[in-house]
């Protein structure tokens, strides 16, 4: 088994303490003095000199010059660029190459000077804005941007948007849209500029129109083909998600339209008249507040360069344009798409378009990133592609990113030596609100990789899932890869597959493909998909034709749906054991599948999960402790049992097994605590078929709910719906439907708490 980052920190301990036979300690110290300290170059924003030093430093470029220089002569030392503070506005990436990088045995490092922090930025600050009759403000955008992103005082804005329509009346077509009418499109100044926002389960679309006819909407080609079924490029099992299949319910919401703008905090584009208009927050002062717009796609590209470090650096407004063109965003899985008109079978998604990154390393070679700030971005953090050996990413920062905040890997299965993805490292990362707007990627992407450790990070408010390690489904192209020995171990990650974001069939982990030698463990997942509308959201997902994997040793806690999903019998041969979860999951359907030694259906966590729990992500212990359930040694009763779905199946601490009454007036499900107890607490986890809707939950301390409290929950039950601070003392709990038609109590747990 491969070591995890902390043994192998450990074990370096280990020898810097070993005792050294007499001399030898001189000797070490008299080399390390021989060893010429590092040529050191200075540069900061306003830089211009050709010297680089403290009194005259010089532009990026201009440190670029003085590296290549250095190297072309011949490397006996290290080689490092101090970056003064401040920001670095860039028209175009800081590119660095074989020509920029370390060599007989030295390093090349790009590095924030002592104490500073410099942000490489593609950001256009705009100005002039002027003051319209209804509150709003507008400013002119610079020639050549396309203001997709607005952020106003390092806040991000959100495009203008309306409300859901639904399939009835947006109904999808491989052509386009009904629905123009009753939306009001037809009669808006300027459809053109807007665009529909589509999720279809794990999938995200957005295509801009191109036209309105009577009630049809028509989208920029290649875009809505893409988005469409019968491509031939994604395969017949791809076509039940896309936005003409049965599984569409309607258009999530259009946007930028100046017909939408109604609330604070939101803008549009107007790429006629090449201006934006806002409408400000309370308390924004657009006199005052700097408002920027993303406009330089990519900061920086190291293309196939090697024993090169990054330390310190921040990468800010970098863009994302594929949306904006005819392509747009035909979303795949994971913040990858579909481009382009035509192309071949790829039903195994080997030539889906990874989204733009405020850093690309293509080819890289012992390339290290360490202490970076990825911030407000209109794509991704970073990728690292295209045969990246030995490289990593570690104790940095990733926040409010449009799309995923790493990529690692590629999405061949069997590259060339030189192509493949080995020995990359993700470790001490804090990855926080990722996917804000393609709610279709990944916290962290890996394709096709073999000895990818990601350890150590800290994963939270994600749209989808928080790491994603393989690809390839079960096509055969996919079946025997590159994939093996990742280890996925000692992350935190909550407050993924959030619910307001629609995106489903993911998981905390999720893993594809035959990857032999991966373990996951030692990991702390809390609240993924955790108050879905549905049963979906796992927290390890062991999908499609994952195998040979061990899940060793988690702690996973308030889950939308199962703790452990190994659903296909192709997935072959995958071991859990020694996991601490406070629900079940049914049996691994996996071939040689086994699942043994797991701590289930915890109501409180015992000391040795807490200290797992503790000791996972980058930045200290932030475990939340599991409150007792009085329920779960109650009695429990039901106006009329279904089947075997008996009333004690929703306190048996499994959110997988239902309880359910027979239809009828005025259905019940209840449980008797025991005692009168004081409740402030209930959780209420509606069953399979989401029968439970429209209910009273009633608390009483005599049977006869004489003098009851009673809250009324409206709608649909969620997994779970929260009825918090009640303040009440009781001994039974009833939900009760309401109404005066017949109506089914289907319940997947009950959880009642003081």
């Amino acid at each position: 088994m491969k070591p995890t980052i902390r043994t192998a920190v450990l074990a370096a301990a280990a020898l810097a303490a070993t005792v050294l036979p007499a001399g030898a300690a001189s000797a070490t110290s008299a080399a390390s003095a021989a060893r010429p300290g590092p040529t050191v170059y200075q540069a900061a924003p306003t830089g211009s000199g050709d010297v680089c030093d403290r009194a005259r430093p010089c532009s990026l470029d201009g440190a670029r010059a003085k590296v290549r220089a250095d190297i072309a002569g011949g490397m006996d030392r290290d080689v490092r660029v101090e970056l003064r503070g401040g920001t670095y506005p860039l028209t175009a990436p800081l590119a660095l190459g074989p020509d920029d990088s370390g060599r007989d045995g030295h390093t090349v490092t790009w590095a924030a000077a002592p104490g500073a922090h410099p942000v490489l930025s593609g950001g256009r600050t705009l100005t002039g804005w002027t003051r319209n009759h209804d509150g709003t403000w507008t400013a002119a955008v610079p020639a050549g941007v396309t203001a997709r992103q607005l952020f106003v005082g390092g806040r991000r804005a959100t495009p203008a948007r309306g409300a859901a329509c639904a399939a009835s009346v947006c109904h999808a077509t491989k052509d386009g849209l009904t629905g123009a009418v009753a939306t009001g499109i037809a009669r808006w100044a300027r459809p053109t500029d807007v665009t529909a926002v589509i999720k279809v389960r794990w999938r995200n679309y957005q295509c801009r129109v191109t036209g309105v006819s009577g009630d049809v909407l028509t989208f920029a080609q290649p875009c809505w083909a893409d988005s469409s079924s019968g491509t031939g490029r994604t395969g017949p099992s791809w076509d039940t998600t896309t936005v003409d299949s049965t599984r569409y319910t309607g258009v999530a919401w259009f946007q930028n339209a100046p017909e939408l703008l109604d609330t604070p905090g939101e803008f549009v584009w107007n790429s006629a008249a090449r201006t934006v208009t806002y409408l400000p927050l309370p308390g924004q002062d657009m006199r005052r507040d700097q408002a920027v717009t993303p406009a330089t796609e990519q900061l920086a590209v190291l293309d196939h360069a090697h024993d090169l470090d990054l330390t310190g650096i921040g990468f800010a407004y970098a863009a994302y344009h594929q949306p904006d063109t005819a392509d747009g965003y035909a979303g795949t899985q994971a913040g990858l798409t579909l481009t382009g008109a035509s192309g071949p079978a790829d039903q195994s998604g080997r030539y889906y378009t990874k989204p733009s990154a405020a850093l690309t390393v293509d080819g890289g070679r012992d390339v290290h990133v360490q202490g970076a700030d990825f911030t407000h971005l209109g794509g991704a953090g970073a990728v690292l592609q295209d045969g990246t050996q030995h490289s990593s990413v570690t104790r940095s920062r990733f926040t409010d990113l449009s799309s995923g905040a790493l990529y690692i890997g590629d999405t061949d299965p069997n590259p060339a030596p030189q192509l493949a993805g080995t020995d990359n490292t993700v470790a001490y990362d804090t990855i926080d609100h990722a996917g804000v707007e393609y709610t279709d990627a990944a916290g962290i992407w890996a394709g096709y990789e073999a000895g990818l450790t990601v350890d150590h990070n800290t994963l939270e408010h994600l749209p989808y899932s928080g790491v994603s390690v393989g690809w390839g489904w079960n096509q055969p192209g996919a079946q025997q890869s590159v994939l093996r020995d990742n280890h996925i171990t000692d992350n935190r990650i909550t407050d993924v597959m959030a619910v307001k974001d629609g995106q489903h069939d993911g998981g905390a982990i999720y893993t594809q493909g035959d990857q032999p030698g991966t373990v996951i463990s030692g990991n702390y997942i809390n609240r993924s998909a955790y108050g879905n509308t549905e049963r979906d959201g796992n927290g390890i997902y062991l999908d499609e034709q994952s195998s040979h994997i061990t899940v060793a040793d988690n702690v996973l806690t308030r889950l939308g749906y199962k703790w452990i999903s190994n659903w296909a019998d192709y997935g072959i041969q995958n071991t859990a054991t020694g996991n601490w979860t406070d629900t079940d999951a049914p049996a691994l359907a996996g071939t040689g599948s086994v699942a043994t030694g797991n701590h289930t259906r915890l109501d409180t966590l015992p000391a040795q999960a807490t200290a797992i729990a503790a000791r996972a992500g980058a930045d200290g212990p932030h475990v939340e402790p599991l409150p007792a359930d009085l329920a779960r040694a109650g009695t429990a009763t039901q106006s009329a049992t279904d089947g075997t779905a008996t009333a004690a199946n929703a306190i048996d601490g499994d959110t997988t097994t239902d309880a359910l009454t027979l239809s009828g007036a005025g259905s019940w499900w209840q449980t008797d605590l025991g005692a009168v107890r004081p409740i402030d607490r209930i959780e209420i986890w509606n069953d399979a078929t989401m029968a439970t809707a429209d209910v009273d939950v009633s608390i009483s301390a005599t049977p006869d709910f004489a003098r009851a409290t009673t809250v009324h929950l409206g709608g649909k039950a969620l997994r779970p719906s929260i009825l918090d601070h009640l303040h009440a003392r009781g001994r039974y709990v009833r939900i009760t439907a309401t109404g005066t038609g017949p109506a089914r109590i289907g319940l997947a747990e009950v959880r009642v708490h003081s």
